[in-house]
């Protein structure tokens, strides 16, 4: 069995574990990260795709006078801000229509999303404005007759993709990676505390990793690991499913999402611009983990009955896609599972046998919640650490201004490398989103054929699917079209078509056989 020895092991490889990994090699520590599946296989590439505070949140925190969820969204504005800054062309800005039927809603509404920008303070978007029923009905032309709405701002980004870069970062700075690779033990010394780790591949070979501290960051399997460490550990996650389901028609044509305020469940929905077509979701259906990322067709139709209320010329919807991923939501300490006061804040737990767990939180938050869990690694260490060096993510410059600067420049060198076709400016734009700066590298090396777009859904080149198999740890052809391009996420049916070559080009690096099985991007393989 082959020895490690690090600073620090963590368990998981989604938002959490690739930020927390992140955070630790800029502060100089020796990490290698277990992942039990691809990274952000899990629930992290299966969200909204939206950065934001949460404007349910702030409406609760009034309604109830609950300050950990004002709190949660003040935290929340701010790091969609330094998500937007730090990764321009993974995130941008998305404005949002709020639609209102009564004169006193667009007055509450204005009021609500001005405190909503108030929060963010200097890392604002945007302010909140008013929209005319012609304004609105320009942006979203097929919306049912409303008197006009409220429109702010959020982010939108390619969730996948920033956990990846997040990975790849930190394994760029010396951290050890591994995908389909699973802690199956933990080890004790004498005084109960924890020491190393075991893991084993998918291949059943198996690995000692010994650690100073080892930090659990699987969502919403952390249960899981922390019974393992501690047999008599209480459970403290809760898991809901959130579905969603991509639309092949396009239903925000001006590039302005739809918020719907308020469902008959209490629930808000958004229908976004996405890749050309429409994301819709989410739903909240408490749930096994097992379960978490099967969507079920009652939530499928749940969906589209909204999408034909809000849209009641659209008679007969075409799905493309859906997905669904678990809410990993943190359970108070103490209080038993059907707690009514769980809420969308995160906590790092130390147990007395020394194993750090972060749970709970939201993707925006990612940043808070790895910084928290490098203090209680500092605790575990002994010692206090290193102030973090500067790390720009991969395909990003030292800021967001510089990154821009930098792309608009690498986009002559992307138009002299890439066919001239009719998809040549989706090309570019595609690639740019995807891979920031490293662009031009994916496709530089490829022999002219293999920059040919394959698809006009998203114009992915053989290049890039060979650039994800090389570079990006992608392991099946899920890994390739769901979590390294999208297009499964977008179009399941055409990313089908394109399996068949994603499977050669596996074969042809030699890190997987032929398969006949099918794509399923609802699962982490």
């Amino acid at each position: 069995m082959a020895e490690h020895q690090q600073d620090r092991l963590v368990s998981g490889a989604g938002a959490s574990g690739s930020s927390v990994a992140y955070e630790a090699t800029r502060r100089g520590l020796s990490v290698a990260v277990l992942e039990a599946g691809d990274i952000g296989g899990g629930t992290s590439c299966r969200s909204t795709k939206l950065l934001h505070g949460g404007v349910r949140y702030l409406e609760l925190a009034f309604k109830t006078l609950d300050l950990a969820q004002l709190n949660l969204v003040r935290e929340a504005l701010l790091e969609r801000g330094h998500w937007l800054d730090q990764a321009p062309f993974l995130a941008h800005r998305l404005e949002l229509a709020l639609p209102t039927q009564k004169l006193w809603e667009q007055g509450y509404y204005r009021v609500g999303l001005g405190l909503y920008d108030a929060l963010a303070g200097r890392r604002g978007i945007g302010q909140s404005r008013m929209l005319s029923r012609q304004q609105l009905e320009q942006a979203l032309p097929l919306l049912q007759a409303c008197q006009g709405a409220v429109a702010y701002s959020d982010g939108q980004f390619d969730d996948a993709r920033l956990n990846l870069l997040l990975a790849r970062t930190a394994e760029q700075r010396g951290a050890q990676l591994r995908t389909r690779c699973r802690v199956i033990g933990l080890e004790h010394n004498s005084s109960g505390r924890i020491t190393a780790a075991i893991s084993e591949n998918a291949a059943g070979v198996q690995e000692h990793w010994q650690a100073s501290a080892i930090v659990n960051a699987t969502g919403i399997h952390a249960d899981a690991i922390r019974v393992m460490a501690d047999p008599d550990a209480a459970p403290r996650m809760l898991t809901s499913r959130g579905t969603h389901i991509v639309l092949e028609e396009d239903l925000c044509p001006e590039g302005i999402g739809l918020l719907v305020p308020s469902t008959s469940d209490g629930r808000v929905l958004f229908m976004l611009p996405f890749h050309g077509r429409t994301l819709v979701g989410t739903t909240d259906e408490p749930c096994n983990s097992s379960d978490a990322a099967q969507p079920s067709p009652a939530e499928e139709t749940y969906l589209l009955n909204y999408v034909r209320e809000w849209f009641p010329k659209l008679k007969h919807p075409t799905v493309t896609s859906s997905w669904a991923g678990g809410r990993p939501l943190l359970k108070p300490a103490g209080d038993n599972l059907s707690s009514s006061r769980v809420v969308r804040e995160h906590e790092v737990e130390t147990l007395p046998c020394g194993l750090v767990s972060v749970m709970g939180g939201k993707w925006t938050t990612c940043r808070p919640m790895a910084l928290d869990t490098m203090m209680a690694v500092e605790q575990q260490l002994g010692r206090p650490l290193p102030p973090p060096d500067p790390l720009p993510l991969i395909g990003a410059s030292t800021s967001g201004m510089a990154t821009l600067k930098a792309l608009a420049e690498q986009r002559q060198t992307l138009m002299s490398l890439l066919p001239n076709t009719t998809l040549q400016n989706a090309q570019i734009a595609h690639l740019q989103g995807s891979h920031g700066l490293q662009a031009a590298a994916v496709v530089a090396t490829a022999p002219p054929e293999d920059r040919e777009p394959l698809s006009s859904v998203i114009p992915v080149c053989r290049a890039e699917l060979q650039w994800a198999i090389t570079a990006e740890h992608a392991r099946s052809s899920s890994d390739v079209l769901a979590r390294r391009c999208r297009l499964a996420m977008v179009d399941l049916a055409e990313a089908q078509r394109l399996q068949p070559e994603v499977d050669a080009l596996l074969v042809q690096a030699g890190v997987a056989s032929a398969s006949t099985s099918p794509i399923n991007h609802q699962l982490n393989p």
